[in-house]
């Protein structure tokens, strides 16, 4: 697709890096670019400072290009009148009156991964899931490695735009994409989807986001597998209730995993049934491209997972300390706390944040079974933990802390030798943090400080 000289709206600057990528890639095609978001100049400084070196060094080497255009700390509806491309990333509203002028002015609305998926010369390996899918598609990159193709991971990855890959990935290569719900709203308006479909398991999610509608939930999920033929491939989880449902509706083959998959003798390193069903669907696709079994031994047992996914980061005066900051919802917690759960309430919880409309009583029980203390963060989450907390009889210390190192000095001072202090929030990170991300850096470096 041609951009040079073409009038675009980025909307949405972002700060984990997926935006400036995007935005670095339409600038180096010649595009006139402004780029739109609802926060403020300040909170977007280092953003903004990595697209205007980018630009300044695009202009240094004698580039023909256009000067930016930066609209902050609000939408102009005028910006999406007369573009001839919008670009949305990841979690604009649904019924977002911006878009919707986009669309009532046929300007093309787009988003980066699924441009990628459009326009990419060789196969995709798309994965989705409420919760597995980073870890899943990790490990699906790595087993991919034994093809001897040049393999590409990317998608909803920290730091890393999609569409720009299209510069240099070869028809012979793969793309391994992790794609959230809100990724693939983009695959669903173009009307494609991957090869490789891997939908590691559905539960409720983002129904702040979805005004509590879990079918449009289960429809952008849907997403990955919709537009496929039946030259293509889905693998589904056995043991998820919603994959019944999708195995009817699917137009390519269906491929069954479960963490019984998974040898009972490979030593695994990943914690959790939750991740035995991860490293299963990563062995379906592995088998799928007929990498031998003993290739996919080998890598299962090597693999360490990824950063702030239930990763273990230090032992302090007997106990030990999990990052496991992902988890912005209650099963992943739940997970989480059955995982690491060796002995009976050996674990201090450190919990909470803004509330994304769900359901915590499950959580409570499973706290009232794992934990001898919890801590959680002021936020919106936070009140529902406490009281669904109480409604089950809770009665073990909790305790309510201000910011990540009183959360954290307080979890030390409950913690005795051979405990576990487990951060794996059951919420998301809005209002403290920066991020996720940001929010598990924050852990890591109290942690760092204990004394």
């Amino acid at each position: 697709m041609d951009f040079n000289n073409k009038n675009i709206t980025v909307m949405g600057l972002g700060l984990l890096g997926r935006g400036t990528g995007l935005i670095k890639y339409l600038l180096s095609q010649g595009a006139r670019l402004t780029v739109t978001d609802l926060k403020s100049k300040k909170m977007l400084a280092p953003s903004i400072k990595e697209v205007q070196n980018f630009y300044s060094k695009l202009k240094q080497e004698g580039k023909n290009i256009h000067k930016m255009k930066f609209i902050l700390g609000e939408h102009r509806l005028e910006d999406f009148k007369t573009a001839d491309f919008i670009f949305k990333t990841a979690g604009v509203p649904l019924d977002s009156i911006y878009i919707e002028e986009a669309r009532k002015n046929e300007i093309p609305v787009l988003m980066d991964d699924a441009l990628f998926g459009l326009e990419s010369p060789c196969p995709v390996i798309g994965v989705t899931g409420t919760r597995g899918k980073t870890t899943t598609a990790t490990l699906i990159y790595e087993l991919l490695k034994e093809t001897r193709k040049k393999v590409y991971l990317a998608g909803n990855i920290k730091g890393m735009a999609t569409l720009p890959l299209v510069r240099k990935i070869k028809k012979d290569d793969l793309a391994v994409l992790e794609l959230s719900s809100w990724q693939l709203q983009g695959w669903e308006d173009l009307k494609i989807s991957p090869h490789v479909a891997v939908v590691t398991n559905i539960f409720s999610d983002h129904m702040n986001y979805y005004k509590n509608d879990f079918k449009k939930y289960l429809n952008d999920k849907a997403a990955i597998f919709k537009n496929q033929t039946k030259k293509d491939f889905l693998i589904l989880n056995k043991n998820c209730i919603q994959s019944k449902m999708f195995a009817k509706m699917a137009k390519g083959k269906v491929i069954w995993f479960s963490a019984e998959d998974v040898p009972k003798n490979w030593k695994v390193k990943i914690v959790g049934k939750h991740n035995l069903e991860n490293i299963a669907a990563a062995m379906a696709v592995g088998r799928l491209f007929k990498i031998p079994s003993s290739k996919i031994k080998k890598i299962v047992e090597s693999f360490v997972g990824v950063p702030g996914r239930l990763q273990f980061i230090k032992e302090k005066n007997g106990a030990r300390y999990y990052n496991d900051t992902t988890s912005t919802m209650p099963e992943a917690t739940i997970a989480a706390l059955s995982s690491l759960g060796e002995k009976a309430k050996n674990i201090i919880l450190i919990a909470g944040g803004t509330d994304k409309n769900l359901d915590f009583k499950n959580l409570a029980q499973s706290i009232k079974n794992h934990t001898k203390g919890v801590v959680l963060l002021n936020g919106t989450a936070t009140e529902k933990i406490s009281q669904a907390l109480r409604e089950s009889g809770y009665s073990s210390p909790l305790v309510i802390s201000k910011n990540m190192k009183e959360a954290v000095g307080s979890a030390k001072g409950m913690a005795e030798k051979g405990d576990i202090v487990l951060f794996s929030p059951a919420s998301t990170s809005f209002g403290m943090f920066k991020n996720e991300y940001d929010r598990g850096e924050h852990f890591e470096k109290e942690i760092s400080a204990l004394k």
